[in-house]
């Protein structure tokens, strides 16, 4: 996976690295590198500090630390490398904002010792092409557009994320209890064990309850759908591609992570930026149905809104001509060019 910045040092030709996930991510991934015995540790003992803060790594506790990315001793070999490959390649390309992250970046400057250029978010900067690998739907455009401006709320946990069958009965008798309109990604293999998930899947009585009231597809074009007027939150899994989406929507988030670098975005969404709310309680109808509710219609969620839409504006100021991340891709080319 990390073979070419392997292969470019060894040749000595220059070479850039791209890192599509966070600054917080690395710093995360880092200081568990430098504790690895956190990785080792029993049971008992690790349940006991899950909860506790990790030091010097506000907001994240323990449980934060994304140590779920090492399936094997290869894989825990390969992360490391590329960790400490950083250092030697000619620069690091990160896809995220000053604006988001400009106290960490003096740290990841210090420790990599190579130009650092941030050009996020790079889905506003390149031309629109889809990289899914399921068919997006756009027959919920249309629906959206029916939709009361501020009143939907949009729920995708991702293309990898697996939830049981139980837990998407309760998603849905949730959204149906919620009482607003709702567009709903329920892909193929959403559910564990299953390649297809089609209506059979769903509760009995669950679509002719909700009737138009809620949309649900395999994939939805979700650009288009974060920066439609209808659409006032997401309920996303916080893959750093979906959250930064969402905030350069100005689109407040429910944060529902499972793993890697999900459970890193999520505390910053809602504990740095403060654009949103984790849903860490189990799934269940009632808490799904409360937390929709405290996000799309009670003072907390309005005020969420209103620190995303001036987030928003940040980022679209760090996005234009003259901005943070215009001007790192300025420096960018014309690194590119020196070589």
């Amino acid at each position: 996976m990390y073979r070419a910045e392997s292969v470019a040092y060894s040749l000595r030709i220059p070479s850039i690295m791209l890192r599509t996930n966070t600054v917080s991510t690395f710093l995360a991934r880092d200081f568990v590198f430098s504790h690895i015995s956190l990785l080792f540790l029993p049971p008992k003992t690790a349940g006991s500090i899950m909860e506790k803060p990790v030091p010097e790594h506000y907001p994240l506790r323990y449980k934060d630390l994304p140590t779920t990315i090492f399936k094997s001793l290869n894989n825990f070999v390969e992360v490391v490398k590329n960790i400490r490959l950083v250092g030697s390649s000619s620069a690091v390309v990160w896809n995220t904002l000053d604006c988001l992250e400009n106290p960490l970046l003096g740290q990841v400057k210090q420790q990599c010792r190579v130009p650092i250029f941030t050009v996020g978010p790079m889905h506003k900067s390149a031309p629109q092409l889809s990289t899914s690998l399921l068919k997006e739907d756009y027959s919920c455009i249309p629906w959206l557009d029916k939709q009361a401006e501020n009143s939907v709320i949009y729920v995708s946990l991702g293309s990898v994320a697996c939830i049981s069958e139980h837990e998407l009965a309760e998603m849905a008798w949730g959204l149906a209890k919620c009482n607003l309109p709702f567009l709903w990604v329920v892909r193929p293999g959403l559910v564990r064990g299953t390649r297809n998930v089609r209506q059979s899947l769903l509760p009995n009585g669950f679509r002719e309850g909700v009737g138009e009231r809620g949309r649900i597809v395999e994939w939805a074009p979700q650009e288009e759908v974060l920066a439609h007027k209808a659409v006032a939150g997401f309920w996303s899994h916080c893959g750093w591609n979906s959250a930064v989406e969402s905030i350069a929507e100005g689109v407040p988030l429910i944060c529902r992570p499972n793993f890697a670098d999900q459970k890193v975005t999520a505390r910053y969404v809602t504990h740095v930026w403060r654009v949103g709310m984790q849903l860490e309680e189990e799934l269940e109808r009632d808490a799904v149905a409360a937390a929709v509710r405290r996000l799309m219609v009670e003072e907390e969620g309005l005020e969420m809104r209103e620190r995303a839409v001036e987030l928003k504006g940040r980022v679209e100021i760090g996005t234009r001509r003259g901005g943070s991340s215009f001007k790192d891709l300025d420096r960018l080319i014309d690194m590119i060019r020196s070589f």
